[in-house]
């Protein structure tokens, strides 16, 4: 994707925030690499970096690498993805949620193939600016109250291209050599979630790029047969954020309960995250097109409270069990959701380090997860710091 989705990171009590960067930036023994798939705002970037180093990030430039082949957001597709949420609103009576990234738009400049690439911007300049400023007036007559600074932001791209120029590399070979040279582990990092992917997500209420793990292969130029684990990360509760179908949703006293405890806020937005049970149709489903091979439970600690705790297994229209995930979003509007009711442990875990400190009801609960999903739990997630990730194996 792009700086639409946030991770954030707590190591060694110190908590950063990424966007553009990827999670292993803050490791110095690791070689980040941004590939083709993302597309990438240079002024986002920078600024991320600069918030970062704050935090005591160093030598960030040195350990990353950018594809020459990713595509380029322009102040101008943030603008108009500003624009495309009004008329949204004013047409249909609603919109689709966007971070106002300009995400969307560079996407569609991509798949229009109009966009431009970091291998422009590090080309021919002359040739970089004709194409820009063709690209700024399709979308001034398109949108007749944008106002583009064409000059002045030609001459901003100018200056992160000479910024960028030493950590830009031809990302296929580099993926190519880093498969084929001296063993090393390659460690790929997914952003948004699974129902958000622009093919098998809640259309239209998704990103607009492949966050599920075909995203491996058309996003870094790596062959299938070098994709090894897959390992699928989700809360022990169920989160939304923006607007979009949510069978398992809680608009009570429970879902208020997982949003303060869990303090869900998007990391880009801060917007308030809808929260639910956890529903495992959507988690089968999400596993039917990217196969785990194991599974991140994270935040169980959240559910510590709770009296009883509810599981969605299956989804019934008109009574039947349906077993597939509706495309549709008024269908899946419509689904009624069958619940499993087990028992809260009603302990507090966030102290517990291995399988054997957490309260059998806890137990009992991942075992279920398990089974419904036919995938293993090899992490059990109790707090935010790498102490609180229990391995189980």
């Amino acid at each position: 994707g792009g700086n639409n989705a946030g991770h954030t990171v707590v190591v060694d009590g110190k908590e950063y925030d990424f966007h553009l960067f990827p999670s292993g930036i803050i490791n110095p023994k690791a070689i980040s690499f941004i590939g083709n798939g993302v597309v990438i705002h240079l002024p986002g970037l920078f600024e991320e970096a600069e918030k970062n180093e704050k935090k005591g990030l160093k030598d960030w430039e040195k350990r990353l690498i950018i594809s020459d082949r990713a595509h380029i957001v322009f102040d101008f597709h943030q603008a108009v993805d500003g624009l495309q949420e009004v008329q949204r609103q004013a047409q249909e009576g609603k919109n689709i949620g966007t971070t106002k990234k300009g995400i969307g738009p560079t996407y569609s400049s991509k798949a229009a193939r109009t966009g431009l690439r970091i291998c422009d911007l590090l080309s021919d300049f002359g040739e970089f600016s004709s194409r820009f400023k063709n690209l700024a007036q399709q979308y001034k007559s398109m949108f007749p109250t944008l106002e583009i600074d064409i000059e002045g932001q030609l001459k901003k791209l100018k200056g992160y291209a000479e910024k960028i120029r030493p950590m830009v590399r031809d990302g296929v070979y580099f993926m190519y050599e880093a498969l084929h040279g001296s063993p090393k582990k390659i460690l790929v990092e997914g952003a948004n979630a699974a129902l958000l992917d622009i093919d098998f997500g809640t259309y239209p209420f998704v990103t607009s790029s492949n966050c599920t793990v075909g995203g491996v292969c058309t996003g870094l130029g790596v062959p299938p047969q070098h994709v090894g684990d897959v390992y699928g990360v989700v809360k022990a509760y169920t989160t939304r954020v923006g607007i979009g179908a949510f069978p398992t949703e809680q608009i009570n006293e429970i879902g208020d309960l997982l949003q303060s405890r869990g303090h869900e806020w998007g990391v880009t937005t801060g917007r308030k995250r809808r929260c639910g049970w956890l529903d495992l149709v959507i988690l089968k489903y999400a596993h039917m097109i990217n196969g785990f091979t194991a599974l991140a439970l994270t935040k169980l600690d959240i559910l510590d409270v709770l009296d009883e705790i509810k599981i969605g297994v299956a989804y019934k229209l008109g009574g039947k069990r349906i077993p597939y995930f509706p495309a549709n979003q008024e269908i899946l509007q419509k689904v009624e959701v069958e619940y499993e009711t087990m028992p809260g442990w009603k302990t507090d875990t966030t102290g517990a380090r291995k399988w054997e400190d957490l309260p059998p009801k806890a137990q009992n609960y991942i075992r279920c997860v398990e089974n419904h999903v036919g995938v293993p739990v090899k992490w059990v997630g109790v707090g935010k710091s790498r102490e609180s990730m229990i391995q189980l194996f």
